[in-house]
């Protein structure tokens, strides 16, 4: 973990790793205490050894052997030269996102050496109390396409996440680690959840519709439609305690690698070029797009409310409710297929939940820009202290694309920078103190110091 006066000159190397220096001096300062002893204790020790040689009988001196003295010379002259290289040479930095070559985040990388981790950067003191020290990011898997929708089942003890292009859900087993296909076909899920009840939450791209997988293993459709109108391609959904789902529905879907295109002349097929049935069952009728990017929630009855518009938020994306549920947050992500607009800007909104489910006070919550760098956000979660975590897509800049954690009162407290664009997040793991993130071609994990919120 670094904190310097700025991330940039963090990762550049322009400022020393503060927050590392202190905690490895913390760590060492009794061993360096044990290893290097006052001097007047050497010079006893050494005054020591030269009287008990003084006692020595001095036949021992003629036992020195030529053979003896000549290697005994070598290797003083060897250590004389090999000291002021030893004296100039530290202690090598550990490999990080920005680092050339960079670092090997595989189960075979080497270690990072020093803890903090390197890649786990404090900007806010209280990110201390967040970050677990004495971990390290890893990589729990790598060979997707596009990573995305991470959620954590506490009654199976497992994480799933989804493939989107490849059209199935990966599974990542807590007791043993290992990684198997837990769904295929997906109809190209994006977001998963899981309920209070255990039960799976999904948004599907191809179906264009919301699911919930019951404990017998059969599927209900919540909803794939609003007031009689094809939903675009839902992307992120979240449970309430009152028994409601919530869901964002940008157009994210309508393309020919995450779902489907539209039918001819829908707005992201509007020339009619792309045929979407290809590749699709006998009988698969291709949808076309007839709502603008809504969020919306869906009552225990059954019936669906909008409750944030296009206008509020364009494009939505991830979503996540505050730790007493009076806060609801929603991503607005850029510009997507069929978008006649410029779309959204990258950013976090915050809304009042009052008590009957209307929202109120929208507020923008960070514009998620660090160092000029635009840290698009995509998935949210929040902890049991109502941080928010978000993952990172920062395009092209290499050391800002992973995770950002921000206060409830929209500060920036920390980031975790990962070698590849982060899609989503979730905490997760038995004490649901682990934050696991799906990025772009692969799953990733690190151990924190607090627990997520919500059910999954």
């Amino acid at each position: 973990m670094r904190r310097c006066c700025g991330d940039l000159a963090a990762s550049r190397g322009g400022c020393e790793p503060a927050s590392r220096n202190l905690t490895r001096t913390r760590l060492t300062f009794a061993a360096l205490g044990r290893i290097n002893r006052p001097a007047e204790h050497d010079r006893e020790d050494a005054m020591t050894r030269q009287e008990a040689r003084d006692h020595e009988p001095r036949d021992q001196d003629a036992a020195l052997s030529r053979r003896t003295l000549v290697r005994g010379l070598a290797l003083g002259a060897a250590a004389t030269m090999a000291g002021p290289a030893l004296a100039q040479t530290g202690p090598a930095a550990p490999p990080t996102t920005i680092t050339t070559p960079p670092r090997d985040f595989g189960p075979n990388g080497a270690p990072t050496t020093y803890f903090w981790d390197p890649d786990i950067i404090a900007v806010d003191p209280s990110f201390d109390d967040l970050a677990q020290p004495n971990t390290a990011i890893k990589r729990l898997y790598t060979g997707v396409l596009w990573a995305e929708g991470p959620a954590w089942s506490a009654q199976g003890r497992y994480l799933l996440w989804s493939d989107i292009p490849n059209n199935r859900q990966m599974r990542w087993s807590e007791d043993d680690g290992r990684i198997s296909v837990f769904r295929s076909p997906s109809n190209n899920s994006n977001g998963n959840s899981f309920d209070f009840q255990g039960r799976q939450l999904s948004c599907e791209h191809l179906t264009r519709r919301v699911t919930r997988y019951e404990h017998d293993g059969t599927a209900t459709v919540l909803c794939d439609n609003y007031n009689g109108k094809k939903l675009n391609s839902p992307n992120d959904v979240v449970a309430h305690p009152d028994g409601s789902y919530w869901f964002t529905d940008p157009p994210y879907g309508g393309q020919l690698y995450e779902g489907e295109p539209d039918a001819a002349g829908g707005p992201s097929n509007s020339g009619g070029k792309l045929n979407p049935r290809i590749g699709q069952p006998a009988g698969f009728t291709p949808g076309k797009r007839e709502l603008p990017t809504n969020c919306y929630r869906i009552d225990p009855s059954g019936r669906v409310d909008l409750v944030v518009t296009e206008e509020q938020v364009p494009d939505p994306n991830g979503l996540c409710f505050s730790p007493d549920f009076k806060k609801l947050y929603v991503v607005s992500t850029g510009k997507g297929p069929g978008d006649s607009g410029p779309g959204g800007k990258g950013e976090i909104f915050v809304f009042d939940v009052g008590a009957d489910n209307k929202l109120s006070n929208q507020k923008r919550f960070s514009d998620c820009t660090i160092d000029g760098v635009k840290c698009g956000p995509d998935g949210v979660r929040c902890d049991v202290n109502g941080n928010v975590w978000a993952s990172s897509n920062a395009g092209r800049a290499v050391g800002y694309s992973g995770v950002t954690v921000w206060s409830p009162e929209g500060k920036l407290l920390g980031r975790i920078r990962l070698p590849e664009v982060c899609g989503n997040i979730c905490f997760g793991g038995p004490k649901r103190n682990r934050l696991f993130m799906a990025a772009s071609q692969s799953l990733y994990a690190v151990f924190t110091a607090t627990q997520g919120a919500g059910p999954g």
